[in-house]
């Protein structure tokens, strides 16, 4: 019989990996649209450690509304234990897997039970388990709607143009900095399923792992700087972004595109004189794209990298594990 009680991680104030605590809340009742997940398995992203630390970094007029004490988290694999009204297409008992209310800040994972909107939804893949589902939807989203389809008309908030993503063949070169992280694994495995010869920028740790993934080149940024080394590109996916940012423009040839995952700033008149382009976006919840996501993971073309797991009870120990970098694929917190 299960009771009306559940364990979640919750933040009662902002700060380090210190301030997360396992605390006995109640389970939420799903509201029309949405349904209750019993959670199997939760992905670690970063907007989880931004909200933690309180987004220092973002604008004040730019931070969706947050209030204490809250649930973090957005990535869900679970078990659908009841069903709200006006739900079409999911039962009690389907396997689902979700990135929740994203942009958002009111996803509730790292709990034993979530409310999920239906729409943020799609069926796990048969062929993977909760652990690696649940390390797809934020960073398979993020690749899918930079590379593949946005999917919606949403302004985004760093730029005045709709992102469109460059149509991906077998006469395009495409960069990843940051290749062996979250999005990066996706974008590259994305990028060569649409034929693209794929340059993966990472530390030399992580050579034979983005070797394996399909990388055509690789480049250990700890050895040489790739803007000296990398020609001619099409493409350049930069998920690391931010100020040195600007550096990956001058390795794209003439109507080249540089889209950063995280916001950074170009100068106008530089990437005028080289004539290229500069596009972003945000990622947003998005269940149909994840479906297609589940389908290329089922068949085997896409495949999640596991870089750690930590039960839900040991999310500091996660937060820690982001902080010392150099991840390779996802961190994902385990429910019992």
């Amino acid at each position: 019989m299960r009771t009306n009680m559940m364990k979640a991680i919750r933040l009662h104030e902002f700060g380090g990996p210190e301030v997360l605590r396992y605390d006995e809340v109640p389970i939420p009742e799903p509201k029309p649209g949405e349904v209750l997940v019993r959670v199997h398995a939760v992905g670690v992203n970063p907007p989880d450690w931004y909200v933690r630390e309180g987004m220092p970094n973002v604008p004040p007029e730019m931070r969706p509304p947050l209030s204490l004490p809250a649930i973090p988290g957005t990535d869900v694999s679970g078990v659908v234990e009841s069903v709200g009204a006006d739900v079409d297409g999911l039962s009690v008992g389907d396997e689902v897997f979700g990135l929740l209310r994203f942009p958002g800040l009111e996803g509730s994972a790292y709990a034993e039970y979530v409310a999920a909107p239906a729409s943020d939804l799609a069926r796990k893949p048969a062929h993977i388990d909760h652990v690696h589902a649940a390390g797809v939807p934020m960073a398979g989203l993020t690749a899918w709607q930079f590379l593949i389809e946005l999917g919606h008309d949403h302004p985004s908030p760093f730029q005045a143009a709709q992102h469109r993503p460059m149509a991906l063949n077998d006469e395009t070169t495409v960069l990843v900095n940051g290749a062996a992280g979250g999005v990066g694994h996706f974008a590259l495995q994305l990028a060569k399923w649409k034929g693209a010869r794929v340059i993966a920028v990472a530390s030399g740790a992580h050579e034979s792992f983005l070797r394996e993934l399909g990388a055509d080149r690789f480049i250990d940024y700890t050895k040489s700087r790739p803007e000296d080394v990398a020609h001619d590109v099409d493409l350049v996916l930069d998920t690391v972004a931010g100020p040195g940012s600007s550096r990956f423009l001058r390795t794209l040839k003439r109507g080249g595109a540089l889209y950063p995952v995280f916001f950074a700033e170009y100068d106008p008149e530089e990437t005028s004189k080289l004539g290229v382009t500069t596009s972003g976006t945000q990622v947003r919840s998005n269940g149909p794209q994840l479906a297609e996501l589940g389908r290329l993971l089922d068949a085997g073309t896409l495949r999640v990298a596991i870089d750690s797991t930590f039960p839900l009870a040991d999310a500091r120990r996660a937060h820690e594990r982001a902080a010392r970098g150099h991840i390779q694929g996802k961190i994902v917190l385990t429910v019992a």
